[in-house]
């Protein structure tokens, strides 16, 4: 059975989720583009718009997909996935599933992702190509990638029922619920390209770094110079995406590789909501550059550094305590931890080691503070004439709290009385003292 049918909500809201999302987000993206893009940020403006327009409207700010977009996201796609392919990197193995496979990647992430800055700046740097053409055909890139993500995510259920990859994959019994929470948990073409490690990492979170870098050039040809708001916001979504790709073999361990399946819910997420939604910010400072003054712009580029480094730190010392067996050294001292033993699908038992003090001693979810902090840190620059800037903050902030939820839950089911010993070590969420 899939996993994504063990869900954590009621069948009613599972349904009235899968199917919003399914119907709402393709036309929130453009709607998204076209506010921030053409519509001054305004959210309002864009509301009267398709009011007094109607569908008509929405059919009018929607462009079609174009074939320069098409050439722009192939281009991309093929350089992506040929430095996942051919750069070098050492093998690391990502946590056996409950079937007992064990992946195995090539941890080559930080390299890919130097090599693709690099040249996207030097094709800029020396005239070979401009990134403004990038920004000029945004909406149509979006509406591409919203079509052709969905036809991607279509092949991907018809692999996983004819041809998946591993014993970790299955049918829950419902097409809807397959197509949106995925077949295969770890899908590939061939035995090396792995396709979750493509479209969350290679696609869509390099993109996310092209993208702001794009919108910073933007910006400047434009202006003939480059706001002290968009430096910051560009600063820290990248301080953030290094991050990523230096962290990359931890993200591996993570629900997102590791439990989630290769649905819509994760796919289309990472190939279109993410080059869409998680660059928004910059995306309004091109046409809306702040002048935050020296000092305020330092406070806010340190609290962003210092969020997304925590965030880090939490990460590092929970890999560290899972590399070393718990033989570690944790604030200095070492590590409070509780054995959990559990039993896996074929009936095999196993041990894990939960670590119970340092940053994960203060919430179970604690590392989700700094992250939802950080998103905040590099929107703030645009300050608060619009609140569109700040859907990304609140769209993270559900999105991580619902992620705790059913990190829980899958808890839970896994270590049974030992999780609950856990729960009570840790009794908060996510917040220390509060929930």
């Amino acid at each position: 059975m899939a996993e994504g049918s063990n869900t954590v909500h009621s069948p009613l809201v599972t349904y009235a989720s899968m199917l919003s999302l399914l119907t709402l987000c393709p036309p929130f993206v453009i709607f998204l583009w076209y506010t921030m893009v053409h519509a001054d940020g305004s959210v309002s403006q864009t509301m009267a718009y398709l009011y007094h327009n109607g569908l008509r409207g929405l059919i009018d700010i929607w462009p079609p997909p174009s074939a320069t977009a098409f050439k722009l996201i192939g281009s991309y796609a093929a350089f992506e996935a040929a430095l996942q392919l051919l750069l070098p990197g050492k093998t690391v193995y990502g946590p056996i599933s409950p079937t007992g496979n064990q992946p195995v990647y090539k941890a080559n992430g930080v390299a890919a992702y130097v090599v693709t800055l690099v040249t996207y700046i030097a094709l800029w740097w020396f005239g070979i190509f401009n990134p403004t053409v990038v920004y000029d055909h945004l909406g149509e890139i979006f509406s591409a990638l919203i079509i052709g993500s969905f036809i991607f995510c279509i092949v991907l259920y018809i692999k996983g029922c004819v041809a998946p990859s591993s014993s970790d994959s299955g049918s829950s019994g419902n097409i809807i619920i397959d197509f949106y929470w995925g077949m295969e948990l770890y899908p590939r073409i061939g035995k090396h390209f792995d396709i979750k490690v493509f479209t969350n990492c290679r696609f869509g979170m390099m993109s996310w770094a092209v993208l702001a870098v794009t919108y910073c050039i933007k910006q400047y040809e434009k202006n003939g110079t480059i706001a002290d708001s968009m430096l910051v916001n560009t600063a820290l979504m990248l301080a953030y995406v290094t991050k990523f790709f230096w962290w990359e073999a931890g993200y591996w361990n993570t629900m997102d590789i590791a439990h989630d399946r290769a649905g819509f819910y994760i796919c289309w997420g990472c190939l279109v909501w993410v080059p869409s939604v998680y660059t928004s910010p910059g995306m309004y400072l091109v046409n809306h550059p702040v002048n935050l003054g020296t000092q305020l712009a330092v406070y806010i580029l340190v609290a962003g550094m210092l969020c997304i480094y925590i965030n880090y730190d939490c990460d590092r010392q929970r890999q560290e305590f899972r590399r070393k067996n718990g033989k570690c050294l944790v604030w200095g001292k070492a590590p409070s931890k509780i054995v959990a033993s559990y039993t896996t699908t074929s009936g095999e038992t196993k041990t894990s080691l939960l670590l119970t003090s340092g940053w994960w001693g203060l919430a179970r979810h604690f590392h989700y503070v700094p992250e939802i902090l950080a998103a905040f840190f590099w929107t703030v620059p645009a300050l608060f004439n619009h609140f569109l800037p700040y859907f990304y903050v609140i769209f993270l902030t559900i999105l991580l709290v619902d992620r705790a939820k059913r990190d829980d839950d899958r808890c839970r089911s896994k270590y049974g009385k030992y999780w609950k010993l856990y729960c009570e070590k840790v009794p908060y969420r996510i917040i220390p003292g509060i929930c």
